[in-house]
């Protein structure tokens, strides 16, 4: 997993929740190449580690809250979202907003329901 561009915490436990913070695109440190599709498919994989490094899996994702930096990108963002998830289907949020770190086109945030023990 990569380091934080930013001074805080990729994935926290809070009780039974956990908490992921946005994930980009970014392989190895790079956006990687392909646009939203491809950065898409790179942000589900970051969360799925990020998830897995607090032994949560994607069918734990209660919501999502996803940023994207062309809303008109909204049907191309949802085919590499659907894919990802594996058949699971959060609540989600979807916003379009000016500008993301790194140049990214994506972001997904995510909260994960796991009970402890």
């Amino acid at each position: 997993m990569s380091k934080p561009l930013g001074p805080y915490t990729p994935a926290v436990r809070a009780g039974d929740w956990i908490i992921v913070s946005g994930q980009l695109g970014l392989k190895d440190g790079v956006l990687v190449d392909g646009g939203v599709a491809a950065q898409t498919a790179q942000a589900v994989v970051n969360l799925k580690a990020q998830l897995a490094s607090m032994g949560a899996t994607i069918h734990d994702v209660a919501k999502t809250l996803c940023f994207l930096t062309d809303i008109d990108t909204f049907a191309t963002f949802n085919d590499a979202y659907v894919a990802g998830f594996d058949g699971s289907r959060p609540a989600r949020s979807t916003i379009g907003v000016a500008a993301l770190p790194a140049g990214a086109a994506v972001e997904i945030e995510a909260w994960a329901f796991k009970p402890l023990g």
